[in-house]
């Protein structure tokens, strides 16, 4: 029962009180990059959560094997193996996406989200508690990246998910979907995030 509250606890954590984006400041790469519409906020986040989950997976299991002096090679080649999946999968199915997302897919690799996690946690505890760790983590980021995109998408374009919400003669804050817009949008979301989760702990 302790066991289960823990991970709940922890599931959470990574939605709400750690967030990665709104919270933590993690992988800003993306978050900044890729985030002018929810689709792409949304491919996103999921492609990380993909990689985050199986990399936490593979790390949890083979944890004890892997020498101390090659930990963060070892756990890099493994993120770069399922990055390399996600590129080819989104290539071949989803190739719009995969335009739109461009070199952020193999940056990847590369998000301290991921090899943090795989680093500080999932080395560090069993298959289950890695799993509900990325899981957590993976949502949050995926939320986050997604209400992002989805508030420039409006602000700047008068659309979400690319459905017109606004007539196609009103005016609409193009700055937002400029790179100077995600950091405005991103300023404002996490003070929002931040003051409402501090009155839901």
């Amino acid at each position: 029962m302790a066991e289960q509250l823990s991970q709940k606890q922890n599931f959470l954590k990574g939605i709400i009180k750690d967030n990665p984006v709104f919270v933590m400041l993690l992988g800003m790469c993306p978050t900044l990059g890729v985030t002018s519409t929810a689709y792409n906020g949304l491919g996103m986040g999921i492609a990380t959560m993909f990689v985050l989950l199986m990399s936490n997976i593979v790390v949890s299991l083979v944890k004890s094997q892997i020498p101390g002096k090659v930990r963060i090679p070892a756990f890099i080649i493994v993120i770069a193996s399922f990055v390399t999946i996600v590129e080819m999968v989104l290539e071949a199915f989803i190739p719009f996406l995969y335009e739109q997302l461009g070199i952020f897919i193999p940056l990847i690799v590369v998000n301290c989200l991921i090899l943090g996690r795989a680093e500080a946690f999932a080395s560090k505890n069993n298959l289950i508690s890695s799993i509900v760790d990325a899981l957590g983590m993976g949502i949050g980021f995926t939320i986050a990246l997604t209400v992002l995109g989805a508030s420039r998408e409006i602000l700047g374009s008068g659309s979400l998910f690319d459905f017109k919400m606004v007539p196609e003669d009103a005016s609409t804050l193009i700055l937002f979907i400029l790179p100077p817009g995600a950091f405005i949008a991103l300023a404002y979301l996490s003070v929002v995030f931040n003051k409402v989760s501090t009155k839901i702990n």
